[in-house]
């Protein structure tokens, strides 16, 4: 029987189903079934439900089937409330009748051990054979609340879309799933379709994110993740997403150990390298968020708001002290806070009282208790300026009284100025008594309102700062390499493999006999350094297997006899291939390269500061191999001691240009040999500006052929 790919399969029988089957139905309080069940009813489902019970003949006033083979051919959707042990036989069973899609609740696969793991992938298989669509195991099934069909046991109250643009989640974990989705609904915002996808035995994230880009009734998508099993296709449907303007917003956890070992025994998942991650998704265009509740913030300002335009945030307020903590937040979180140009300084000024500067953020005092229309004077010529691509409110509320004085002016303000950019309510006081209807005038008029001025900030900075991202690709033509081996390369091999590339080495050359050595370094000018070389030798200075500042012929044959001796005594197996003859270079600023061919998520490039900011500060950065030149000096610039390449305290300005060269030579030779594990160029001096960068070792690490 010929396999069917999960990418050819139409998610509509699992997601829009016509007829739904139950196993395990129930009439008791609580099972699993009879939930399932309750939830159909309450959405009013119109479409064919069948129960199946051997042991019922009605449940709940509706016919039981006592057997999958009781079901007539073709039902759409079948939910599997049933033990773990009775869930591969009803697979087969529905798979017989023809059934489109199953959801299975049962937990003990994947994440069970081997025998689990093994009934995982017979479901695989039957899903493989047949197309069939399976959700799950260990999932919470799915809701569509476009069409009100809820095939879950979690109680969901049916709240339809009606209209409203639509947020899709799409979760490994299902409680976090109906976590998110009361979220989202407290802020009154419409869900399209929840998936929870559980262990993905059959189907995973990406076919339920390819499925909602395509939804006409889903404007944004939000993701709570653990691991990716295609990030490759992923990565496209991501950058799709936002050449179509669909943001993604996405929760990952990961970034400890801990939390990688936790995913594992969760949803049977060997969660990967998070940086890497983080690296490629946000080339994709995903909104990366740290927290369940900034989750849920930036999806608020997305779907109310749109894309954020590009510019920077100004800020209305009613305390100086807030002005104050607002530009401190701002500075760490890097949400610009421009000044308001000279024709927005003089219309402001032009519209308040003297005792008023301006300036951004803004400090409007107490006045607008008693000017009302104060603050849409203030908001017009701010949504003029293109310095700003929003404005943030920070009101304080205090009590009842006191909101109404506020929030009907403020209301009647983005009602007369109708704003183009997104205009954003942050409460000072969490826990002040505002009355729901003001906050329902807000939203209505597409206001985010956020209890307090951090979370407001922090996620209009994760949108800002994915909307300001430059996602130009470099066009230099990938560059294939022959490698000679698989494993590790001996430097003097990989130094003939990178040169070529542009990358720039001391004068040198490789000697297999002192005499050939000392001919090398003749031509070359002494002093020189010689170092071991041999595929078994990657770390050569452990081994005493550099001789550094040999000043003549006497020099390097007394560096050569100590060089051999010193390996023999470290490592009496390894036989060198012979030894590097280089010129000793002058002093300059250490950095290091190396790159990274990530089995799961692609090339990736690391560059940053060498010595002790690399091993204990790790001032280093993760870069995508395409990045163009400009934006590799943007991103070497940004490392915490990047002051250091531009001068500092009188120092010269380094050569950054020379370091990007070489980053984007890296970048080529990845891209174009996916044989390669990884590269290493370890220290790279560079020199003050005009003067270059020469990376001083090379080690390359290859796949096995």
């Amino acid at each position: 029987m010929t396999n069917i790919e999960p990418e050819t399969r139409s998610l509509d029988r699992l997601l829009r189903p016509r007829s739904v089957a139950i196993l395990g139905a129930s009439d008791k309080p609580g099972a699993l079934g009879n939930q399932v069940l309750a939830n159909l009813e309450r959405h009013g489902f119109t479409g064919d439900i069948f129960l199946i019970n051997p042991k019922r003949d009605e449940i709940a006033g509706r016919a039981c089937l006592r057997s999958v083979a009781d079901l007539p051919e073709g039902v759409d959707a079948a939910v599997l409330a049933i033990p773990g042990g009775a869930v591969l036989n009803s697979v087969r069973a529905l798979a017989a009748r023809g059934v489109g899609a199953a959801v299975i609740f049962s937990a003990g696969f994947a994440e069970g051990g081997e025998e689990g793991m093994a009934a995982q992938r017979d479901v695989a298989r039957i899903a493989d054979e047949t197309g069939m669509i399976i959700e799950g195991p260990n999932c919470l099934g799915m809701t569509n609340y476009v069409h009100g069909i809820p095939l879950t046991f979690v109680e969901t109250p049916p709240i339809l879309l009606d209209g409203r643009p639509g947020v899709g989640i799409v979760s490994q974990s299902g409680a976090m799933a109906v976590v998110l989705g009361t979220t989202l609904m407290a802020k009154h915002l419409g869900i399209s379709i929840s998936v929870s996808t559980g262990n993905e035995a059959a189907s995973g994230v990406e076919d339920y994110v390819e499925y909602l880009l395509d939804d006409p009734d889903t404007r944004a998508i939000a993701m709570i993740v653990e691991q990716f099993r295609k990030p490759a296709r992923f990565l496209a449907l991501a950058a799709r997403a936002r050449a179509i303007g669909k943001p993604i917003v996405l929760l990952h956890p990961g970034r400890s150990s801990a939390a990688r070992e936790s995913a594992a025994t969760h949803t049977g998942a060997m969660a990967g390298d998070y940086q890497v991650m983080r690296t490629k998704v946000e080339r994709a265009g995903v909104i990366l968020v740290d927290s369940l509740e900034e989750l849920g913030d930036v999806i608020d300002i997305a779907i109310r708001c749109g894309p954020v335009p590009t510019g920077g945030t100004a800020v209305l307020t009613e305390s100086g002290a807030f002005k104050a903590l607002t530009l401190d937040l701002c500075e760490t979180l890097n949400l610009p806070l421009p000044a308001p140009s000279a024709e927005t300084e003089a219309a402001l000024r032009a519209t308040m009282p003297d005792f008023i500067p301006v300036s951004n953020p803004m400090d409007l005092t107490a006045q607008a208790l008693v000017d009302p229309d104060l603050y849409r004077r203030t908001m017009q010529p701010l949504l003029a300026d293109p310095a700003f691509g929003s404005i943030v409110l920070g009101i304080i509320q205090t009590d009842e009284a006191t909101a109404r004085l506020k929030f009907e002016p403020i209301i009647a303000a983005v009602e007369a100025l109708k704003p183009e950019k997104p205009v954003i309510f942050a409460g000072l006081d969490d826990g002040a008594p505002v009355p729901a209807a003001y906050l329902a005038g807000l939203r209505a008029l597409g206001v985010p309102y956020f209890p307090s001025p951090d979370r407001a900030f922090r996620a209009l900075a994760r949108i800002a700062a994915t909307n300001a991202r430059d996602y130009t690709a470099a066009e230099d033509a990938p560059a294939a390499a022959t490698l000679p081996h698989g494993g590790v390369i001996a430097e003097y091999r990989a130094k003939a493999l990178l040169a070529p590339l542009g990358i720039p080495f001391p004068k040198g050359d490789f000697a297999a006999t002192p005499d050939e050595a000392k001919a090398i370094a003749a031509r070359i000018g002494y002093p020189v350094v010689i170092k071991a070389q041999a595929q078994a030798l990657s770390h050569k200075s452990d081994a005493g297997g550099v001789i550094l500042n040999l000043a003549d012929d006497a020099a390097l044959a007394d560096g050569w006899a100590r060089l051999y001796a010193n390996v023999r005594a470290h490592a009496p197996d390894v036989a060198l291939d012979g030894v590097l003859v280089e010129a000793m270079g002058a002093r300059g600023v250490e950095l290091i390269v190396g790159a990274r061919n990530d089995p799961d998520w692609g090339p990736v490039i690391l560059a940053g500061f060498g010595g002790v900011q690399a091993e204990i500060l790790q001032d280093v950065r993760l870069l995508p191999p395409d990045l163009t030149r400009d934006a590799i000096i943007a991103e070497l610039r940004a490392l915490k001691s990047g002051a250091l390449l531009d001068g500092w305290r009188g120092s010269p300005a380094l050569d950054v240009g020379a370091v990007a060269d070489i980053v984007t030579a890296i970048g080529r030779l990845l891209r174009g040999s996916p044989a390669i594990r990884e590269i290493d160029l370890n220290p790279v001096v560079v020199y003050p500006q005009g003067q270059g960068a020469v990376a001083l070792d090379a080690l390359i690490l290859a796949g096995d052929a």
